[in-house]
């Protein structure tokens, strides 16, 4: 699920950026036998297919298209919004094509456009058969209008999360409250009370009919497991295969999820620390993990008394919660925090990077106009902070971060929704896939999906910490997934509450020595196998801080 990456890229509203051309017509709609049959039918004009904005789209060889939908879905005839569709077609004869494949990054609020490349990281040819479909959801990115709040919100100079004094807590409460105010006011404003996550899946469905086809295949990531668990709730007869990666709990729609994470986010960064200490050789920082989780929070304490200029307590908190998230930057981190314990910040203050524009905004804005119209969260501040101080006092390392980073929701214009009883026995197969010790989206929740959709599958990664770490190179997965696509076939579904298969873990990188590459070049050239180091990257901006 969604935690803002700060070095995210502004991404600017396409006008007229693109060439037209026609597109596939759109098919008549067929009555659901979900949950939304009494929402009139609505047909979408075809997508006028045209180029890509994006650099590496471009050179993909993909089309671009904005795609015409009703901003209320209940009224069909009103106020339409526009949705940027991506698609790179199948390499396949058509003979051998198998159909559209949606994929979503997650967040909920990240650009999924860059998705349309997914299919040239699955193994073995596994992708080619697709024509791989990104999408922009309604807010996001190069989609019409783009919801943006507050540019400067994560600027550095921050109080500290955690509210040691009355006037912490004042002005974390009056920041948050502002940036509602500040996206009831904004001029996508008219979006807010049509951004939850029904909407973007009959979103998706109207992608599927103006793509022509009957059924889609899908790709989720993180929330897009949780927009996909919706859309086969909502429309079962149209799903075809679909792939979840890294599994949002339904039971937990939203407010116990994120204080499920602060749990396990707080396990991870101690199994990060154990690592960085069995390689002392390569950053001298000692052999006892537990003593550099310890200096951490003395780093911690003192930047909240004593900032590096604008880099005090919050930035430091939130350049370690990728290394709680993932391990493909164990190394770069681990070199930073040396770096820090020696007394240079650069490179840290290089990791935090610029937050600030509408891009990295933008994200953050559709994080909560999803995450806060869901479902309805605790209407009194004392229940967030009896939580938060309770979940603190045993795992401190993400409570108040994640407390704050949601408290928005607490004075959101729009009104909330009931969160969608996901069921999955009329949806055929469906391939699961998560790590023993995913902290975004604890791995009970991937267990709770299988039980509801009877013919789903679940791949563990066992004793892993990585977040919808497949497509990165393990073969017991990836090679899975590639036969799951290109047959249709699963692994034998076993009895009881448990995997299905188990596979190892994303691995950590290798340990490097110190050297005169500094700390934030290692992060940004580290390759890792599977998908392209650019494409992992959005991915990672999509669900971690």
């Amino acid at each position: 699920m969604r935690k803002l990456v700060t070095t995210v890229a502004a991404v600017g509203l396409l006008g007229a950026g693109f060439a037209s051309a026609s597109g596939a017509q759109a098919t008549p709609q067929t009555k659901p036998t979900g949950s939304h049959t009494s929402t009139p039918a609505y047909t979408p004009p075809p997508i006028p297919w045209g180029t890509c904005v994006r650099a590496s789209l471009k050179a993909a060889g993909a089309q671009c298209g904005l795609l015409t939908v009703p901003l209320d879905y209940r009224k069909p005839s009103g106020m339409k919004i526009k949705i940027m569709v991506s698609r790179i077609k199948h390499k396949t004869s058509d003979a051998a094509a198998q159909g559209v494949m949606l994929a979503n990054p997650g967040g909920p609020g990240a650009s999924g456009l860059g998705l349309a490349r997914l299919g040239g990281a699955v193994p073995n040819g596994g992708g080619d058969p697709y024509d791989w479909i990104g999408f922009d959801p309604r807010g996001v990115g190069e989609s019409v209008p783009s919801l943006s709040c507050d540019p400067d919100y994560f600027a550095p100079g921050r109080p500290p999360y955690v509210p040691e004094t009355r006037e912490i807590m004042r002005a974390w409460r009056e920041k948050a409250r502002q940036y509602a105010r500040d996206c009831a006011a904004a001029p996508g404003a008219i979006l807010l009370d049509h951004t939850k996550t029904t909407d973007w899946a009959q979103d998706m469905d109207s992608i599927r009919k103006a793509l022509g086809a009957d059924k889609i295949n899908y790709y989720g990531f993180s929330y897009g497991t949780y927009l996909g668990q919706v859309y086969a709730t909502m429309f079962p007869e149209r799903v075809r295969r679909f792939v979840f990666d890294g599994v949002v709990n339904p039971k937990d729609v939203w407010y116990e999820a994120n204080l499920n994470q602060d749990v396990q986010f707080d396990r991870n960064i101690g199994t990060f620390f154990s690592w960085v200490a069995e390689h002392d050789a390569e950053y001298g920082l000692g052999t006892d993990g537990r003593a550099l989780l310890r200096t951490y929070y003395r780093i911690l304490n003192r930047l909240a008394e004593q900032p590096e200029g604008t880099f005090g307590a919050a930035e430091w908190n939130d350049i370690f919660t990728g290394a709680a998230y993932y391990v493909y930057d164990w190394d770069g981190t681990a070199h930073m925090f040396a770096a820090a314990v020696n007394g240079d910040f650069g490179p840290a203050k290089d990791y935090y990077g610029d937050p600030t524009g509408p891009g990295s905004d933008n994200t953050f804005a559709n994080y909560n106009a999803v995450q806060c119209s869901d479902a309805q969260w605790p209407t009194k501040w004392r229940t967030w902070e009896r939580d938060a101080w309770r979940i603190h006092a045993k795992h401190p390392f993400l409570a108040w971060n994640n407390t704050w980073y949601n408290a928005p929701c607490l004075d959101w214009d729009a009104t909330p929704g009931k969160p969608v009883n996901v069921k999955g026995s009329k949806v055929g197969s469906i391939l699961l896939i998560a790590e023993t010790n995913d902290a975004a989206t604890p791995f009970p929740g991937a267990l709770e999906v299988r039980r509801r959709f009877p013919k789903s599958v679940l791949i563990e990664g066992v004793g892993g910490t990585t977040h919808s770490g497949s497509l990165s190179g393990v073969s017991c997965t990836d090679d899975r997934i590639a036969n799951y696509l290109l047959t249709g076939a699963l692994d034998p579904r076993k009895a009881g509450n448990r995997s299905d298969v188990q596979c190892e873990p994303v691995p950590p990188p290798d340990a490097t020595p110190a050297s005169a590459t500094s700390a934030t070049a290692r992060r940004s050239s580290a390759a890792q196998p599977g998908m392209s180091a650019d494409l992992r990257k959005e991915l990672q901006a999509a669900n971690s801080r």
